[in-house]
């Protein structure tokens, strides 16, 4: 599926940019989530879900501005390795891997727009919450954070 992603949003981009009509076609269900900190801190984020292939090949692509405590999280089913890359994506993100109890395996930060590179989840993962640029270094988010709401259905 990992690889899908990265081949689907290569088909996408040689099919030539999508109309401003039909980026907007594609509806994203909104939830929250909350990721609690070793220092015992827990810091809440309104989340637009990515659970469907359509949702999961577009993402944050040509968006301008996401508010600091909003983000996207992509649900992939199962766990497995995941690639995704950020070609067409405006904003600067962090990409935080999760596994499916929760926890935070990899973080990305700042990863760069619309560049090709791979951005590898270096193991399985069953989640990637993409977030502004810095904010998991603002907020003091790290590996073997716990990640919880009802969209990862562990709380909340």
């Amino acid at each position: 599926m990992a690889l899908f992603f990265v081949f689907a949003a290569s088909a996408a981009v040689a099919q030539g940019p999508l109309r401003a009509d039909v980026r907007q076609e594609i509806v994203f269900p909104r939830s929250e989530l909350t990721i609690s900190t070793a220092d015992g801190k827990n810091h809440p984020f309104i989340v637009e879900l990515a659970v469907d292939d359509a949702q999961r090949e577009q993402g944050l692509m040509f968006r301008r501005q996401m508010d600091a405590n909003h983000g996207m999280l992509f649900d992939f089913g199962a766990e497995r390795q995941v690639s995704m890359w950020m070609e067409n994506t405006v904003l600067a993100l962090d990409m935080v891997f999760i596994r499916t109890d929760g926890t935070i395996s990899h973080i990305r930060e700042n990863a760069v727009p619309f560049s090709r590179d791979i951005i590898d989840s270096r193991g399985p993962v069953k989640y990637v919450l993409e977030l502004n640029a810095g904010r998991t270094k603002a907020l003091g988010i790290k590996v073997g954070d716990k990640v919880t709401g009802k969209p990862l259905r562990n709380g909340g």
